[in-house]
């Protein structure tokens, strides 16, 4: 029998360590705790975003005003106060805006659709804290001094003029409408989308309002 000396081959497999282990599981919990606080923190702004595109009024079934998919975002013109001051439109931003378009004669239809803006405001209770009103003059023409005594007298009341070609760049009438004969609805970070209809409803309009806040609460 014919003796062997030589050494028997082994083959060695690096075996896992015992601390290497445990590290990988550790960042792995790490990982997935992180995910976790992710998911919590953003939670409240994708529930924001659902209400406010998914759930908001869409079609004339639901809205009385006219939604505006994709809305418009305001343009960074410089408008001027009714003394010739400069006033950045987007300045304006931060707030609800109810927003109307007319001539510095304002007829009575004009003074009307003001009073309305003022309405609706107010009729919005605790939440007008949140509305801001914009008139947008898009002629040279003077505004009346009792007018402007008046409007002075209303709480969050912006008066600014704005050539017509400037904001028809922005804002839309109907068909067979013309600026002036809407209420136009902007949100706070300056987009507009709503067109209220021509001689609106002011409780109608109300509702309109109270869902697209409710649903930017967020």
């Amino acid at each position: 029998m014919t003796d062997r000396t030589e050494p028997l081959g082994l083959t060695v497999h690096s075996l896992p360590q015992p601390g290497v282990e445990v590290l990988r599981q550790r960042q792995a919990s790490g990982r997935l705790k992180m995910l976790l606080v992710l998911a919590v923190c953003a939670a409240p702004a994708l529930l924001s975003y659902f209400l406010y595109y998914v759930v908001r009024p869409t079609g004339g079934a639901t809205a009385y005003g006219t939604l505006i998919q994709p809305s418009v975002p305001m343009p960074a013109v410089q408008a001027q106060t009714l003394d010739g001051q400069p006033r950045a439109l987007r300045g304006l931003a931060g707030l609800w805006l109810l927003v109307l378009v007319d001539g510095g004669a304002c007829t009575a239809d004009c003074e009307r659709r003001l009073f309305m803006q003022r309405q609706l405001r107010e009729m919005n209770g605790k939440e007008r804290e949140r509305i801001d009103k914009l008139w947008l003059v898009i002629d040279d023409a003077p505004v009346s001094p009792a007018l402007m005594q008046a409007l002075a007298a209303t709480p969050a009341m912006n008066v600014l003029r704005l050539p017509r070609a400037a904001v028809a760049a922005w804002l839309k009438p109907a068909e067979g409408q013309v600026l002036e004969d809407h209420l136009y609805i902007v949100d706070p970070v300056g987009e507009w989308m709503m067109r209220a209809p021509a001689n609106p409803d002011p409780a109608k309009l109300k509702r309109d309002v109270e869902k697209l806040m409710r649903g930017s609460a967020g």
